[in-house]
């Protein structure tokens, strides 16, 4: 799509990108051990205990009061490495924000910590629909919801993510404005695929996970979900009805926007 053609949202959001892209690279560059050396029980690229990672949060974050305490309800948990990471929780509301998001769809909920993260910045009518089939995890952030009166904006289905895309998509389709795809590594081709048949044109999907650990980097042929992940990295490159940027933060994220 030519520059000129794009929406002056999408243009800023490319803009966004581009800002989170360079401060990867040059991280990257200043600190070549941790960039892609992050360790397999880190969800962000630049290791947890650099001085670097303490400095973004330092300078950057702005965390609601109740997403901090979700947070660290959620990293005492024995599972709770494999959370979404703050900054790019963050990054993700500001796009949602940027494109008046109202309808946003959420594959693997966790905690929900990102649940509640999205459902702070939508309007009143705003909708997450959250997929999960693990309520038990799901019941740590609910409290955190309601306290957050939120808990009327979020649809939580827990079921296999790929009934309720179907479901969906047979009365909504192209009418979501932004999904995040953190589920099981094996079905995100196909979730991908639904999402793209929900989401609205100019609408955003972010792909979580997409560096793995950097054993993207040399997919075992045993190892069925670092296959799955590198596979849709290389179809996304070529994927014509998006365009794309992926970004070196958390455990690596992929933006798509559908053209």
């Amino acid at each position: 799509m030519p520059w000129f053609s794009v929406t002056k949202e999408v243009a800023m959001g490319t803009a966004m990108l581009g800002v989170a892209f360079a401060t990867g690279v040059l991280a990257g560059k200043r600190y070549p051990s941790i960039f892609f050396g992050a360790s397999k029980s880190s969800k962000t690229v630049i290791g947890k205990d650099s001085p670097l990672w303490q400095y973004i949060l330092d300078h950057s974050l702005r965390e609601h009061p109740l997403l901090k305490k979700l947070r660290l309800l959620t990293l005492d948990h024995p599972w709770g490495r494999i959370m979404v990471s703050c900054d790019q929780a963050q990054f993700m509301a500001n796009l949602a924000k940027l494109i008046k998001a109202k309808k946003v769809i959420e594959i693997g909920v966790f905690t929900g910590y990102n649940t509640l993260n999205m459902a702070l910045i939508l309007p009143d009518n705003g909708r997450v629909v959250a997929c999960d089939i693990n309520e038990d995890y799901v019941n740590i952030g609910k409290p955190l919801w309601k306290e957050a009166e939120v808990e009327h904006k979020i649809d939580l289905r827990i079921k296999p993510a790929s009934e309720t895309l179907e479901l969906l998509a047979a009365g909504e389709a192209e009418t979501y404005d932004f999904a995040f795809i953190d589920a099981d590594k094996e079905s995100s081709n196909e979730y991908y695929e639904k999402c793209l048949r929900l989401v609205r044109k100019g609408g955003i999907i972010a792909i979580d996970n997409v560096l793995w650990s950097g054993k993207v980097l040399n997919p075992r042929k045993d190892d069925l979900a670092t296959q799955s992940i590198h596979l849709l990295n290389e179809k996304l490159l070529r994927d014509a009805r998006v365009n794309i940027s992926m970004i070196p933060m958390g455990d690596g994220v992929t933006f798509a926007f559908k053209l």
